[in-house]
């Protein structure tokens, strides 16, 4: 995970990127981004195309982890913490 973010934050920062990815524009980015998945799914009567699905979901990842390391959290504990929180509140 941390050789990922590591690569992703390279990429964006060999482009001079970092200054317009702040936490706001990040978090409407990945709302873009789900909302180009989602677009894949958008008639029931047709398969989505799997190449552009993995793409937006790869747009989705790569936000989200620019963002998190933007903040300084690590993903592996916060996703870990989540699910904690979600057994409390969706018991089996």
């Amino acid at each position: 995970m941390k050789e990922l973010m590591q690569k992703i934050i390279e990429f964006r920062d060999e482009r001079g990127w970092r200054d317009h990815d702040t936490p706001e524009a990040l978090a409407k980015s990945i709302v873009i981004e789900a909302a180009e998945l989602l677009e894949n799914y958008q008639w029931p009567d047709t398969l989505p195309n799997l190449e552009n699905v993995a793409d937006e979901l790869a747009d989705v990842i790569m936000y989200a982890l620019a963002m998190a390391s933007d903040l300084g959290l690590d993903p592996m504990k916060i996703c870990l913490a989540k699910i904690a929180k979600n057994k409390i509140k969706y018991p089996l």
